[in-house]
């Protein structure tokens, strides 16, 4: 899955640190991935389980 343009949010907690997870909604999936490591591993949840999991 291409998220080159992919809108990532940071959480406001986060204060500007870079250390905290970004997410990005695309398509019907959620993309979870490390702010110190943006070339790294992405973890994909659907947009169901992602809603469970915040909840």
């Amino acid at each position: 899955m291409d998220l080159t343009n992919a809108r990532r949010r940071k959480s406001s907690r986060s204060s500007g640190q870079a250390n905290c997870v970004e997410i990005a909604h695309v398509a019907d999936r959620t993309a979870v991935r490390d702010s110190k490591n943006p070339e790294g591993p992405v973890v994909f949840s659907g947009d169901v389980n992602w809603s469970v999991f915040v909840r």
